[in-house]
């Protein structure tokens, strides 16, 4: 047998045994992301040594592309309207104040520890360790103890602000370009101006129009049950290529196209949920093990001490303190604040951003970037994987 085919059975057997055993770690402190990291991580000199240079570079690219594609669509297309009328308070502070403070501190310091990286790439690199992951604190969001308000406002929260950080991270990956020359300033502003107002334009056309079908072909019985994960792909890729081809941003437009099917759509949407419970979670195992395979391999390469200082203060400072402020004068406690603002796990959204924005443009410090993402995503799978649970018990005892 040869070495690439053992290294394929190895990865299925991996993926096979976390599926017999899933209820199991469900109950323990492990996580999927801290698995799969871990998995990947153990069989990264295999995969680099024998896996095809080019063949990985296009694969893990078209992995992030598809895996950020579907989690955009879907995590917006779970997001009511009506239920955000009820409790839209807290999580709207927390995008609406919150996230563009996170962006600029995090901005701030990053040009502060490395100067020489330029304001530019210091902006990409806090725009793409700004969205938060929920799957790292599932614990947090299943668990009884956890007041429904808290749960609902960080699962309406991480499955927002990855499309809404995408204006900031296409902007700083811009702007790096027009520093370094590969794109003029007039043609960069006429650029961002077309993807981020194109991309929703598109966006709300394909999700309406999806939306309508769906439902009268419902109404007149013409659907079978099997097809609403069809409708789904067909939706969120359509949205994507639909806005790709007449300038817009494909990702800005998926997630718009979600909220908007979401939304208009009168049926159970019951049929995203399922698909994304299956093929969904295959891709995220993919991702991970991809991240922990080749991402946090290489920058691990590159590691510093500045780096696992803003990783830390990433997790930490970055996050907390926006998070702290755009709560105030809502009633929380303290320890209710500290809470929402520990639990914005770094994971799937940065290293995605990451792999696609590293592909697509020339960066100057791309080894930079990879590292402080890596490491950021790294530590936050470990502590908010393995604090999940225990936080969440914290939470049973209030006063």
């Amino acid at each position: 047998m040869t070495t690439p085919s053992l290294l394929l059975l190895t990865i299925l057997a991996a993926f096979g045994l976390y599926a017999l055993l899933s209820k199991a770690i469900d109950r323990s402190i492990l996580t999927l992301p801290l698995i799969f990291t871990l998995v990947g991580l153990a069989l990264s000199e295999p995969v680099t040594r024998h896996g095809n240079p080019e063949v990985l570079s296009e694969g893990k690219r078209l992995l992030a592309e598809i895996t950020l594609i579907l989690i955009l669509f879907s995590d917006a297309s779970h997001v009511r309207f009506s239920q955000l009328r009820k409790n839209w308070v807290l999580p709207a502070r927390m995008l609406v104040v919150g996230m563009p403070l996170t962006v600029g501190l995090g901005t701030v310091i990053v040009f502060w520890l490395n100067p020489a990286s330029g304001f530019a790439m210091a902006l990409l690199t806090a725009a793409v360790l700004t969205p938060t992951d929920a799957a790292l604190g599932q614990a947090v969001l299943k668990s009884p103890d956890v007041p429904e308000k808290l749960s609902e406002t960080i699962n309406v929260e991480s499955g927002l602000n990855d499309g809404l950080a995408l204006p900031f991270v296409l902007l700083g990956a811009l702007l790096v370009s027009a520093e370094i020359g590969q794109a003029e300033t007039g043609s960069l502003a006429i650029s961002s101006v077309l993807q981020i107002i194109v991309g929703p334009l598109a966006g709300i056309a394909i999700g309406w129009a999806m939306a309508r079908l769906t439902d009268a072909a419902q109404d007149r019985d013409l659907m079978g049950e099997a097809a609403g994960g069809i409708v789904f792909l067909s939706t969120a890729f359509g949205a994507y290529l639909m806005s790709e081809q007449i300038g817009g941003n494909g990702f800005i437009s998926a997630f718009v196209a979600g909220m908007v099917f979401g939304n208009s759509y009168r049926h159970d949407i019951h049929f995203i949920t399922e698909f994304m419970e299956d093929v969904g979670q295959l891709l995220t195992m993919a991702a991970f093990l991809v991240f922990g395979a080749i991402l946090l391999t290489d920058g691990l390469l590159h590691m510093t001490p500045k780096v696992f200082v803003l990783a830390i203060l990433f997790l930490t400072v970055v996050r907390m303190a926006p998070i702290f402020l755009s709560l105030a004068g809502t009633g929380l406690t303290v320890r209710d604040k500290l809470f929402l603002g520990w639990f914005g796990p770094r994971g799937l959204a940065s290293i995605l951003f990451t792999l696609i924005i590293v592909d697509e443009f020339d960066l100057p410090g791309e080894a930079e970037l990879l590292a402080c993402v890596s490491m950021t995503v790294a530590m936050s799978v470990l502590l908010h994987g393995l604090s999940a649970t225990p936080f969440a018990k914290m939470m049973r005892a209030r006063v």
